[in-house]
């Protein structure tokens, strides 16, 4: 039965809004590599339009300035984040060996920040817009906590002031060696990611001491 006039009226706004949200997408695409290439401070407008194929004036009709991208960009990069760290730092099996429940965490979060650069990019740069600074604070007191309860499985009996100090400890290892890892690509990665994984187990194993199921660490550096 061919469309009523009615039906046509109501398709064509979200047809418009699919377009409209393609065309977003293209624009925070091209954002993010740009971000990467340049940083946010030398990053401009201009620069995005011509990385997404469009002019600057299609780039205004979505987006008033390259802030109001980096926030576009960062909010859907934090949402994704919350929901990988909610994964990966979810409390495990008291007998689980430690390099697995190290590595189980490691692989996650480098995954997820070798997928999208621009999130160290981003959160991590000395100019990232005010608002993104201050989610990105909110985003790693979160992800403290969370550290924290995947470590109170492992360490049953830390007191609550040691446990924090060692969480704290484990975050601040994993961003330096997060990165040397990105500052890296192919085999050169991995084994950068090997060595975080090493020294996180290192430093976790004289707390955590003998455990049902515990593996051999690997060698700090396989041929």
């Amino acid at each position: 039965m061919p469309d009523t006039a009615e039906n046509q009226a109501k398709e064509q706004p979200r047809r418009r809004q699919a377009r409209g949200e393609r065309r977003i997408a293209q624009l925070l695409e091209a954002a993010a590599s740009v971000f990467c290439t340049t940083g946010y401070t030398a990053a401009s407008t201009n620069a995005i339009a011509r990385e997404a194929g469009v002019s600057p004036g299609t780039l205004y009709q979505f987006f008033p300035n390259k802030e109001a991208i980096a926030i576009e960009l960062g909010d859907r990069l934090m949402h994704q984040m919350r929901d990988a760290y909610g994964e990966a730092l979810a409390p495990v099996d008291p007998a689980t060996p430690l390099e697995e429940a190290v590595g189980s965490a490691v692989d996650r979060f480098i995954a997820f920040n070798c997928e999208h650069p621009v999130f160290f990019a981003l959160m991590h740069g000395p100019d990232a817009p005010g608002r993104i600074a201050e989610e990105h604070d909110a985003l790693h007191t979160t992800l403290l906590a969370r550290v924290e309860g995947l470590l109170s499985s492992l360490l049953p009996d830390t007191s609550p002031a040691d446990l924090a100090r060692t969480s704290r400890m484990c975050l601040g290892l994993y961003k330096a060696g997060l990165e040397l890892t990105l500052g890296h690509e192919g085999a050169e990665r991995e084994a950068y990611v090997q060595e975080l994984k090493n020294v996180l187990v290192r430093y976790l194993e004289p707390l955590v001491g003998e455990r049902p199921g515990r593996e051999e660490a690997p060698s700090p550096r396989t041929p």
